[in-house]
């Protein structure tokens, strides 16, 4: 799957959380282009964040994580970078660590990986 594919696959299996990040995405950078995925993704990173901050339910990312995960473990290069350095690396930033924990334990352990791997630990 190229990475348009994987972003508008993205985009078309979840909406609410796309209107989300759209919004998001758009405050700083204007408009939304599938040109700009890399981009995108960081943006959707910073919406989980803030959902997580806000204490809102890992429920509805379970299905997201695993979406990320499959794209990684499928994916070609852009998409396995685009997945590590946009959402991975940004995601559990700044976030309380009682928040965090339950993503932290549904977050797949590919993803997991690579967050550790980047960071040199868990969330701190």
């Amino acid at each position: 799957m190229a990475l348009n594919d994987l972003y508008n696959n993205f985009r078309a299996e979840f909406p609410e959380i796309t209107r989300l990040t759209d919004l998001v995405h758009i405050q700083e950078w204007d408009s939304v282009d599938p040109e700009m995925a890399f981009s995108w993704f960081e943006s959707l990173a910073r919406v989980i964040n803030q959902e997580m901050s806000k204490g809102v339910s890992v429920k509805p990312y379970i299905p997201v994580f695993e979406f990320l995960r499959k794209g990684f473990m499928l994916g070609n290069d852009d998409e396995k970078k685009c997945i590590d350095v946009s959402f991975v690396e940004n995601l559990f930033w700044d976030v309380d660590k009682e928040k965090r924990a339950s993503y932290w334990r549904v977050f797949p352990d590919v993803l997991k990986g690579l967050y550790v791997s980047f960071h040199g630990r868990e969330p701190a």
